[in-house]
């Protein structure tokens, strides 16, 4: 074990000096009640609680020397920890075209859309989740990982408009598939959300679909959108303006891509329905998944400030109840 900050640890040389203090005040003293003569004293049993009389105060250093060393944040250092849980390898795969703007949901397909995955990433304890994003093209934002907080910081730097626009699915799930195929997961799923039809990219979806059953991977896809037509923000020389566009998913796609893996399609039309397909996803099956974490330091603080505050609480009960003390003028 070693200390961050052991500068703290020059203070360890005041309790010597406090109890030294204390011992010549005591001596100076030479007694806490005055008498006119001792003799009526002198033969008057010591009992227990009068030879714990200097209890508290020994208490009270001792809580000085721990919390001393908890200031001083003790750590253990290369930490090396490996365990069994349970868990699966999950890739989120995210529509990032132009039409994911329109705002059948509120305030737009998008925004509902991060949301909701911030949100199921929130709720994971031991899943490895990754992260692709498409339009014309399709990459990896991040491969599985258990870092959930550099994926949710991922996820909320997302923007509509950085990739060239478009609707590439099957390339998005090939991309997908390629960071699953090594996994030694038994569990590999991929949660596909889109608004449209697949209209770029050299892979069709059902090609890659049949690839991902070949690579023991589910898919589940989401098709989001409302019904008929949606309002989508278009820029018009007097400001952007809502106008109407059709609704155009290709649900017999989905659903075919869906069924071909042993996953399921699904259709979200409001932000609820999003989230309650989420939580069904989040039912699958799990498997044994081994996880490996390295630290480079752990704080060991609360091994002395726990037993100080203890110490505390019993100095402060004793020197309130049995062994109070009283001062006679």
């Amino acid at each position: 074990m070693t200390f961050a900050q052991p500068q703290w640890l020059w203070l360890l040389a005041l309790v010597p000096i406090l109890a030294l203090v204390r011992w010549w005040r005591a001596r100076r003293r030479g007694g806490d009640l005055l008498f006119s003569s001792a003799a009526l004293v002198e033969a008057a049993p010591a009992t227990l609680w009068i030879r714990l009389r200097g209890l508290p105060f020994a208490l009270r250093l001792a809580v000085l020397t721990l919390g001393i060393l908890a200031l001083a944040r003790p750590q253990e250092r290369q930490v090396f920890e490996k365990r069994t849980v349970e868990g699966r390898d999950l890739m989120l795969v995210l529509d990032l075209s132009s039409s994911m703007l329109a705002q059948d949901f509120s305030p737009s397909r998008f925004e509902v859309a991060r949301r909701t995955a911030i949100q199921f990433v929130q709720g994971r304890r031991a899943d490895r989740i990754g992260l692709v994003v498409f339009a014309g093209q399709a990459f990896t934002q991040v491969p599985p990982t258990l870092d959930y907080r550099f994926l949710l910081t991922m996820l909320q730097r997302l923007q509509v408009g950085r990739l060239e626009d478009g609707t590439a699915i099957g390339t998005a799930i090939a991309t997908a598939i390629n960071r699953l195929k090594n996994s030694e997961a038994r569990s590999k799923v991929i949660i596909l959300l889109t608004d449209g039809q697949n209209n770029r990219g050299e892979i069709d979806p059902l090609t890659a679909a049949e690839l991902a059953r070949q690579a023991g991977i589910r898919i589940y896809t989401i098709g989001l959108s409302g019904r008929g037509e949606a309002p989508y923000p278009v820029q018009t020389p007097f400001g952007t303006r809502p106008q109407p566009v059709p609704v155009e998913i290709d649900e017999a796609m989905m659903r075919e891509v869906a069924e071909k893996t042993g996953g399921r399609y699904f259709r979200a039309t409001d932000a609820r329905t999003l989230e309650a397909i989420y939580a069904e996803i989040d039912r699958l099956e799990k498997s044994p998944v081994a996880v490996t974490r390295y630290e480079t330091a752990r704080e060991r603080y609360a091994i002395f400030l726990g037993p100080a505050l203890l110490l505390l609480l019993l100095e402060v009960i004793l020197r309130t109840t049995r062994l109070r003390r009283l001062v006679v003028t």
